[in-house]
């Protein structure tokens, strides 16, 4: 049976800490109702680790992303994200730190219809203080990155639906950020299609980018060196990924699609 303390997080590969939280809390007030999304959640992620977050509907992963993501704040406890402390920061600097240190993956691709692939990836520059020439260097340089450099013109409609999500991973990187917040970024897409998005993800881990994924799916979250589970707006288990999977071996004993 699990345990309802704080888990001790399992022993990582050595990097300094890149996320610390210590001791969150989370209240929603929803009419008379106040709601305890998270109760006391105190864990740390290094530099260069790939997580999967997981847990049933109401478990407090998807409000721990957020907080992650610079998209909310804590009701009480502290967040670092290199050492900041991003919980005392203000609307404007919060906006800041996400333009610079966090890239955004989700379910949905939230791609421009009528803008190409390439411009897609390059609009996170226009809020970067970089040049138009920089902003599109960058740009290419992601789509190869995740394999779409034959595809840079195409607008979305020609592009598959996992084709789709590489352009929406390429945008994530472009302003190089610290680290990237995935969440259910495998939930509209084929099982092979998941795999090869995981694949993705692996080289960019291997590369020493931290990853953090919420999924629900343990066939997705078998792709990361480390999960964490959460229930009642705790963390229940903080475990290493054993017998890890490699996504490019996976692909090579799945069949392909036939349209």
């Amino acid at each position: 049976m699990a345990t309802l303390s704080q888990p001790e997080p399992p022993a990582t590969k050595s990097g300094s800490q890149t996320i610390q939280i210590e001791d969150v809390h989370k209240y929603y007030e929803l009419g008379e109702t106040r709601v305890h999304a998270l109760r006391g959640v105190t864990v740390s992620i290094r530099q260069g680790e790939f997580v999967a977050i997981m847990g049933a509907s109401g478990s407090g992963k998807s409000t721990f992303m957020n907080i992650l993501g610079c998209l909310d704040k804590p009701s009480s406890g502290r967040y670092l994200l290199d050492g900041v402390a991003v919980s005392d920061l203000s609307k404007k600097e919060l906006a800041a730190i996400r333009n610079r240190k966090i890239g955004f993956v989700f379910q949905g691709f939230n791609l421009l219809s009528r803008t190409t692939a390439l411009e897609n990836v390059e609009l996170p520059t226009l809020y970067a203080r970089v040049s138009k020439e920089e902003g599109r260097k960058r740009a290419e340089e992601a789509l190869h990155l995740v394999g779409l450099g034959d595809r840079m013109l195409h607008f979305p409609s020609q592009l598959s639906g996992g084709q789709q999500q590489r352009v929406a991973i390429a945008r994530a990187l472009v302003n190089r950020p610290t680290i990237l917040l995935a969440d259910e970024p495998t939930g509209n897409l084929d099982s092979r299609t998941s795999v090869e998005i995981m694949e993705v993800f692996q080289k960019l881990n291997d590369d020493s980018l931290t990853i953090v994924l919420v999924t629900h799916e343990p066939d997705v979250a078998q792709f990361a060196r480390r999960g964490i589970h959460f229930r009642d707006g705790k963390i229940r288990r903080d475990e290493t990924v054993t017998s890890r999977p490699r996504a490019a071996e996976v692909l090579k004993n799945m069949p392909a699609l036939e349209d």
